[in-house]
């Protein structure tokens, strides 16, 4: 009796954790078409990486290789994945990220925005 007991409160602590459990943040680049690659590449794609890391982010996709279902693709898609949307946003309003941004808004036409995930 003791031990079913125990294996359901353990139950229903899991549950509750899960129920808890924020559903992640995710940020979508669209970069429909990149003007100076040079730059675009130094100044973006060269310093992205180690800012979205250092802020909690992480890459899930960033590629060039898109097919189309149907209009037209992006040149290249890139989506981050945060724990919440408050590291996304603390990611966004650093001062290394609005460098990078501008660097981005400068050498293409792309848009970015934040979206909420589902939770597992």
């Amino acid at each position: 009796m003791l031990l079913n007991s125990g294996v359901a409160i353990g139950a229903t602590a899991i549950q509750g954790l899960h129920a808890q459990a924020k559903p992640p943040t995710y940020v979508v680049v669209a970069i429909r078409k990149v003007n100076d690659a040079a730059t675009y590449k130094t100044g973006v794609i060269d310093k992205a990486g180690p800012v979205i890391a250092a802020a909690g982010g992480r890459f899930v996709v960033r590629t060039d290789k898109i097919t189309s279902f149907d209009g037209t693709p992006p040149q290249r898609f890139v989506l981050l994945a945060f724990d919440s949307p408050e590291k996304a946003q603390a990611w966004h309003d650093s001062a290394a990220e609005k460098d990078i941004d501008a660097v981005r808004v400068k050498t293409t036409d792309s848009l970015s925005f934040m979206v909420e995930g589902m939770s597992n």
